[in-house]
């Protein structure tokens, strides 16, 4: 697990990971953009499951930080993050 705090504006880069992602929005508003599917609009108390190897961003869309607790199920000796292009 790790919590990840995004100031206002701020959008992660275009990422997968080899295991499943749970996020859950602990404060403010992001917007996630999976690959193959329509944004969503998440605000604190909401999660989002992202599938292994899905090409996703992470957008603070509010006007003040906002912070999730990333959770993932990956195994063990392999990279977290991939970026992607």
């Amino acid at each position: 697990q790790v919590r990840v705090d995004f100031d206002p504006g701020v959008t992660s880069p275009k990422h997968s990971h080899p295991g499943v992602e749970v996020a859950y929005v602990i404060s403010g508003t992001f917007e996630y953009q999976l690959e193959g599917r329509a944004p969503v609009t998440l605000k604190a108390g909401d999660s989002l499951y992202i599938p292994a190897g899905t090409a996703h961003v992470a957008k603070n869309v509010g006007d003040g930080k906002a912070s999730e607790l990333a959770t993932y199920l990956v195994k063990k000796d392999t990279p977290l993050l991939i970026l992607e292009k």
